[in-house]
């Protein structure tokens, strides 16, 4: 059947639909769409314009999908889970935590088993994808005990940079809140990026809580505990982004 493109001015946009049924990211989708592996009511779509009308048909290579209700929840992982795992990996994952009636969900903000705090978990691909991504900078802020009180040369160089494998490591800022305790707010986000800096500078990282993504604080939730974040915050954290 030849592609029939939907009106572009009713319902929801397709890719945002078929990213919501759980099928990746908004752009991901659309290779989907152009390859014509998506009708809406048994009609061949390409057009990345094309809307879902109300009460819509949608299938994906001849599979009927349906999009989930949004939710962006906010967790605050334990030491000891994990955000992936490997197939040899028999520690808890972080996703274990949540309910299953929530479906799929993506993880926003990774942090090691080491670590602690902070982290989103979505359906909405597009926008894990969205707070993840490095070009949006999103600040990330931590909470850092280390093995002793460190000097200012050391907090000041965390901002200048720290030559890492990775690439060159910046900390948006650094500071001592009392004794070993310090502040550390990121725009990067490399893989064990806090610990690595201050083991460069000779400094070890015996803690590590992330109380803040965007504009969005960790504040009393408790470990292993979660909430799903209301509208308000949603879009607090879109436009912070």
């Amino acid at each position: 059947m030849s592609a029939d493109p939907v009106p572009s001015g009713e319902g929801i946009r397709l890719n945002r639909f078929l990213a919501a049924a759980g099928l990746g990211s908004r752009r991901g989708t659309e290779e989907l769409i152009s390859a014509g592996r998506v009708r809406i009511n048994k009609r061949q779509v390409t057009s990345l314009a094309a809307r879902v009308p109300d009460g819509a048909e949608v299938t994906v290579d001849g599979r009927p999908v349906h999009a989930n209700q949004s939710v962006v929840i906010a967790l605050h992982k334990p030491r000891g889970v994990v955000c992936t795992a490997s197939a040899q990996d028999r520690r808890p994952i972080v996703t274990e935590l949540m309910p299953k009636h929530f479906g799929r969900l993506f993880t926003v903000g990774r942090l090691d088993a080491d670590s602690e705090g902070l982290i989103l978990l979505t359906n909405q691909g597009d926008l894990a994808q969205h707070l993840a991504h490095p070009r949006h900078k999103v600040e990330k802020e931590y909470r850092v005990r280390l093995d002793r009180a460190p000097d200012p040369a050391a907090l000041r160089q965390m901002e200048k940079g720290v030559r890492l494998e990775e690439g060159l490591a910046k900390a948006e800022s650094a500071e001592v809140l009392g004794g070993r305790e310090v502040r550390v707010i990121l725009r990067q986000g490399m893989k064990r990026q806090i610990r690595l800096m201050f083991r460069q500078l000779g400094f070890t990282v015996e803690r590590l809580k992330r109380v803040r993504i965007a504009r969005l604080e960790l504040g009393t939730l408790a470990p292993g505990a979660w909430r799903v974040l209301p509208e308000r915050d949603v879009r607090r954290l879109e436009v912070s982004s």
